[in-house]
C-alpha cells in the first residue's frame, strides 16, 4: 500500500490510500464480514466527479457478494433486524423482523420484555443477525440503553432509522409483489401482530426490496416464535466457545470449528453455524436426527460414500441467488447442473442402506429427492442444459451455448474448430522445431496473452539459441518461460475474433437460458434444504467416529423428567488439542439430590473445564449429535444460562464486577426450573464479604425460586455449606437437591508440591491453593513466604479460637484454628436456622409470657444441637 495522498487540490480534497484488488478484497471482508462495526461504500470516478457504486452493511453485502466470496466459502447467511419497543398497559413489548437477504426469508415476532431486553439478545443470537435496526426516537419511557448494550453484545451493528421510517401503510401490497404464492396468507399472516408490522415496514424501506425486481415473488414470510429452540444469550454464545474467534491458533478451538466437517461448499457451514445458535426443544425432533447420525455412524459404506459425493456439490444457494441477477451467466446454470446430478448417485447411497433407519431415511430424504427428481422438474431443467450448453467445452474452462442450438452458432463453431485445429497443428510443429515433446514439455495454454507455449525454465536452458531467434518471449517466471511465434499470434487473433462473435451470437441466447433457468429456483431450494442438511448430519457422525475415543448417542428425555447424567464426560474442544491427555469426569445432576451442585478446588484444577464441559454437552445433544462422553442421559433443557468470566468494557464504562452483575441479573430474571445455569467464580470483583453475600444469596434464590439444575463453581468454602439444608424440613428444598463436589488436588507431604489431579469427587474442599499456583508461575520465593505467612494470619484471625485461662485478650494476639471445616459448615448452618426462626417469630400477635416461651425453647434445642459442635458453642 502507498502511503496517504491528497484527492483533489482544493482544500476540501480528502485523503486516499492505492491499494492492490486483492487488498480491497481483504479490507471487504474485514469490513463487512469480521468487524461488524463499519458500513462500505465504493465510489467510481476520477477528479472532483465521484458517483456512490456499491453501498454494504454487514447485514446488507448484495452488492459486494462477487467480492467477498469469489474465492472464499460463505460461512454464514447475514441477517438484519428491525425492533420496535412500545409501552402499553405498564409492560414493555418488542415487535421484531429480520430479514434473511442470502436466503429470501423474512420474518416478524412480537414479544412481552423485560428492561435488560433478554429475549432480544436472544433472538438477535439465533438468527445470527449482524445488523439491527432500531428508531431514533422511541418513547420517553423507554430505556434504550440496555437495548443499546444487549445489541453490541452480539456484535452487531447498530443502526438508527427515523420513527417516520417504521410505519406499516401499504405493507401487505408491497409484501404482495415480493412474496411467493398469493397475497391472502400474508395479510392474514400480518393481521395477528401490532408492533411486528411496523418493525417490517422498516426494514423494506431500509434493503430497498421494491427497488429491484429480481425479489419479485421470490421470497418467504414466517412467524418467528422464540421459543422453538433453546435460549442462548451472548454470554452464553461466549462461556461454551460456539462461534469462531478471529484469534483462534486452529479450528477446534471452537465449537463450530471442531464439528464443521462439512463438504458441500458453504451450504453446510452456513445449517451448522445455524443449528449450534438454535438447538431444539422437542425430543422426537432431536431423536430424528440422531437417529439419522446412527445410521450413519453404524454404516461406513453409508458415510463414506455421502461424504464423496457432497464433496462435488457446489453452493446451491448462491447459485440461485446468482441466477436471479441479470449479471448472471452460464457458469451457474452448469454448476447447478452438475451439482444436481449427483443427486441421483447420493440417492442411490440412500437406498442401499436397510438398517433400522430406513423408514425414517426414506421419509426425510429419499421421498423428497426422487419427487424433485422427476422428469416435470429436475427432468425439464436438464433438458434445456444438455441442449442448449456445449458441455464438451466445459473441459477447456469455457461456457459456450451449443452449436446446435442455433445455426448462426453452428457456423461459428466449424470456424472456430479450423483454427483450433491449425493452432494444434502448429503446436506440434513448433515441438518438433525444438525438438520437445508435446504437451510433457512444450504446453500450449490461453491466458491474458491470448494462445501461448510454455516451456519450464530447464528446457528453456537446451533450446535458448533457437528460442530467442526464432521465437517471441512474452515473460520469464517461476512456472517457466512463455514464448508465442508470429504465426501463432495470427492464429490466436483469429480465433479471439470468432470467439467474440460467437460470444455477442450467443448472448441473447445466455439470457433466455438464464431466465429460464432461475423458473426452477424452488426446486434448487427444496435440493439445497435436503442436501445441507445431509451434509452436517454426516458431519456429526464423522466426528462422533474419528474422534479417539469416539462419541455415544444421548438419551433425551422432556424436559419436566429425567436428569442430566453424563459418565466420562470430556469438553470436546479441549481433548482435541494436540497434547492434551484430557481426564474425564462424571456429572449427575439428579432431581432431589444433586440438582444444584456447588464446586470447590484449586485454581487450574479444572472446576471451569468441568462445568463449561457439561453446558457443550448438552448443547451438543440437544443440536442432534453425539456427545463426547461414556453414556448420556439429558433431560432437555429450553436456555443455557452462563456466568463464567468477564472483561472491562471501558468503552462502555462497564466494570468487570458491574458486567458480571448484569450477566448474573439475567439469570435471575430469565432463567426458569427448565433451564441449565453455570456459574463460575461469582463475587470476586468485590470485597470478600460483599462478594460472599452475593453469592450466598443467589444461590438461596436458584435454588428455592429458579430451581434450575446449577453447577457453581467458587472459591468462598463457606458455601458449601449449603449443602446441608438439603435435610432441613423448613425450607422445603429437599425436591432440588443441593450437593458439593470438589476437584481433586495432591500435596506432597515431605516436598509440599501441588499435583492437580482433574477429578471431579463428592463433597467439599476447604482450601484454594492459591498460593501453590503462584508458585507454579514462579513467583519470587520471598513473595510466596510472605504470602503464606499473611495467609496464615488471617486464617487464624478468621476462625474462633480457644484460650488458656492465662492468655490475655491483646487485639492482633494470633489465635490458632481448632475447628474442622465440617464443625464450621454445620454449625454456621444451625445459627442461621436459629436466626431466621427467632426472626420469623410473630411477636406483635403474642402476649410476653408466650414469646419467652417459644424463644427459650428455640435456645434450648440450639444448646442441645451444639453439645457436639465446639465451633457452635464457641458461637454461643
Amino acid at each position: 500500500m502507498s502511503a496517504l495522498r491528497q484527492l483533489g487540490s482544493s482544500s476540501d480534497g480528502i485523503s486516499s490510500a492505492s491499494v492492490s484488488k486483492a487488498m480491497f478484497e481483504t479490507i471487504a471482508r474485514n469490513i463487512l464480514l469480521e468487524r461488524t462495526d463499519r458500513t462500505l461504500e465504493l465510489y467510481e470516478g476520477s477528479g472532483s466527479s465521484w458517483r456512490l457504486t456499491k453501498s454494504g452493511t454487514p447485514g446488507n453485502i448484495g452488492s459486494f457478494e462477487d467480492i467477498l466470496f469469489a474465492n472464499n466459502d460463505m460461512q454464514d447467511s447475514p441477517v438484519i433486524v428491525a425492533l420496535f419497543p412500545v409501552f402499553r398497559e405498564s409492560q414493555l413489548y418488542v415487535g421484531l423482523s429480520f430479514l434473511d437477504m442470502t436466503n429470501r426469508k423474512l420474518g416478524l415476532a412480537e414479544f412481552p420484555e423485560d428492561s435488560r431486553f433478554t429475549n432480544v439478545e436472544s433472538a438477535l443470537v439465533a438468527l445470527g443477525c449482524k445488523e439491527c435496526l432500531i428508531p431514533a426516537d422511541c418513547e420517553k419511557s423507554i430505556d434504550l440503553d440496555p437495548l443499546q448494550n444487549a445489541i453490541r453484545n452480539c456484535n452487531v451493528l447498530l443502526t438508527e432509522r427515523k420513527k417516520a421510517d417504521f410505519k406499516s401503510r401499504d405493507l401487505a401490497q408491497d409484501l404482495g409483489r415480493i412474496i411467493r404464492g398469493s397475497v391472502e396468507p400474508v395479510s392474514d399472516l400480518l393481521s395477528q401482530f401490532d408492533y411486528a408490522v411496523v418493525a417490517l415496514g422498516a426494514l423494506l424501506s431500509y434493503a430497498e426490496l421494491l427497488a429491484d425486481d429480481t425479489n419479485y415473488g421470490n421470497y418467504t414470510i414466517e412467524k418467528y416464535n422464540l421459543n422453538c429452540y433453546m435460549r442462548l444469550d451472548s454470554a452464553a454464545v461466549r462461556a461454551l466457545n460456539i462461534a469462531e474467534g478471529k484469534t483462534d491458533m486452529n479450528k477446534n478451538f471452537s465449537l463450530f470449528g471442531l464439528m464443521n466437517r462439512t463438504c458441500t461448499v458453504g451450504m453446510g457451514k452456513r445449517l451448522l453455524n445455524r443449528w449450534l445458535k438454535q438447538p431444539l426443544l422437542d425430543v422426537n425432533e432431536i431423536n430424528n436426527r440422531l437417529d439419522m447420525v446412527q445410521a450413519i455412524v453404524e454404516n461406513p459404506e453409508l458415510r463414506q460414500g455421502l461424504r464423496q459425493q457432497l464433496k462435488r456439490i457446489s453452493d446451491i444457494d448462491r447459485l440461485t441467488h446468482s441466477l436471479r441477477k441479470k449479471s448472471a451467466n452460464l457458469q451457474p446454470v452448469v454448476k447447478l447442473y452438475q451439482s444436481c446430478s449427483r443427486v441421483s448417485y447420493i440417492k442411490g447411497i440412500l437406498q442401499q442402506y436397510n438398517g433400522q433407519f430406513s423408514t425414517l431415511i426414506r421419509t426425510k430424504f429419499l421421498d423428497p429427492l426422487e419427487a424433485w427428481m422427476t422428469e416435470n422438474r429436475f427432468g425439464r431443467f436438464a433438458s434445456l442444459v444438455e441442449t442448449a450448453i456445449d458441455l464438451d467445452q466445459l473441459d477447456n474452462g469455457e461456457y459456450r451455448i451449443s452449436p446446435l442450438y442455433s445455426s448462426d452458432l453452428a457456423v461459428l463453431k466449424d470456424e472456430l474448430s479450423v483454427v483450433e485445429d491449425h493452432i494444434n497443428n502448429l503446436h506440434m510443429h513448433t515441438a518438433s522445431d525444438l525438438d520437445l515433446s508435446v504437451d510433457k514439455h512444450l504446453k500450449l495454454e490461453k491466458g491474458p496473452f491470448g494462445h501461448v507455449f510454455r516451456i519450464s525454465k530447464k528446457e528453456e536452458q537446451k533450446v535458448r539459441k533457437k528460442l530467442t531467434s526464432n521465437y517471441i518471449i512474452i515473460e520469464t517466471r517461476k512456472d517457466g518461460v512463455k514464448f508465442t511465434s508470429p504465426k501463432l499470434k495470427k492464429l490466436g487473433d483469429q480465433y479471439q475474433a470468432l470467439f467474440s462473435e460467437y460470444t455477442s451470437c450467443q448472448k441473447k441466447v445466455v439470457d433466455d437460458v438464464v431466465n429460464v433457468s432461475g423458473t426452477f429456483s424452488e426446486v434448487f431450494e427444496n435440493f439445497a434444504v435436503v442436501l445441507s442438511e445431509l451434509d452436517v448430519l454426516q458431519s456429526f457422525a464423522d466426528l462422533a467416529t474419528s474422534c479417539p475415543v469416539p462419541y455415544v448417542r444421548p438419551d433425551i428425555t422432556a424436559s419436566d423428567e429425567g436428569d442430566i447424567i453424563l459418565q466420562s464426560s470430556r469438553h470436546p474442544c479441549l481433548e482435541a488439542q494436540d497434547s492434551v491427555n484430557f481426564i474425564p469426569n462424571d456429572c449427575t445432576l439428579v432431581r432431589g439430590k444433586s440438582w444444584f451442585q456447588i464446586i470447590t478446588g484449586p485454581n487450574m484444577g479444572g472446576k471451569s473445564t468441568f462445568i463449561r464441559q457439561v453446558g457443550v454437552n448438552v448443547l451438543m445433544a440437544q443440536v442432534g449429535s453425539f456427545v463426547p462422553c461414556d453414556q448420556a442421559s439429558i433431560s432437555v433443557r429450553d436456555c443455557i444460562f452462563a456466568r463464567v468470566g468477564a472483561g472491562d468494557c471501558q468503552l462502555r464504562g462497564v466494570s468487570t464486577f458491574m458486567q458480571e452483575m448484569l450477566e448474573t441479573a439475567s439469570i435471575l430474571k430469565g432463567a426458569t426450573d427448565k433451564s441449565l445455569i453455570i456459574i463460575d467464580e461469582l463475587g470476586r470483583g468485590t470485597s470478600t464479604y460483599d462478594g460472599f453475600g452475593l453469592a450466598w444469596a443467589i444461590c438461596e434464590h436458584l435454588v428455592e425460586v429458579t430451581r434450575a439444575p446449577t453447577l457453581f463453581a467458587t472459591h468462598f468454602h463457606e458455601l458449601t455449606a449449603l449443602a446441608h439444608r438439603n435435610d432441613d424440613e423448613h425450607l422445603h428444598v429437599s425436591d432440588v437437591g443441593i450437593s458439593n463436589y470438589h476437584v481433586g488436588a495432591h500435596i506432597d507431604p515431605s516436598s509440599r508440591k501441588l499435583t492437580m489431579l482433574y477429578k471431579v469427587e463428592p463433597g467439599a474442599c476447604d482450601q484454594s491453593f492459591g498460593i501453590h499456583v503462584a508458585e507454579f508461575a514462579n513467583f519470587p520465593e520471598a513473595v510466596v513466604a510472605l504470602a503464606k505467612s499473611k495467609a496464615a494470619e488471617l486464617e487464624d484471625f478468621s476462625t474462633t479460637p480457644t484460650f488458656s485461662e492465662d492468655s490475655k485478650d491483646e487485639v492482633g494476639s494470633k489465635r490458632k484454628r481448632v475447628f474442622s471445616p465440617d464443625d464450621v459448615t454445620r454449625g454456621a448452618a444451625r445459627a442461621r436456622l436459629f436466626l431466621d426462626e427467632m426472626a420469623a417469630l410473630p411477636i406483635h400477635e403474642m402476649d410476653g409470657s408466650k414469646t419467652m416461651e417459644i424463644a427459650s425453647k428455640l435456645k434450648a434445642d440450639l444448646l442441645k444441637d451444639a453439645a457436639d459442635n465446639p465451633w457452635l458453642q464457641q458461637f454461643l
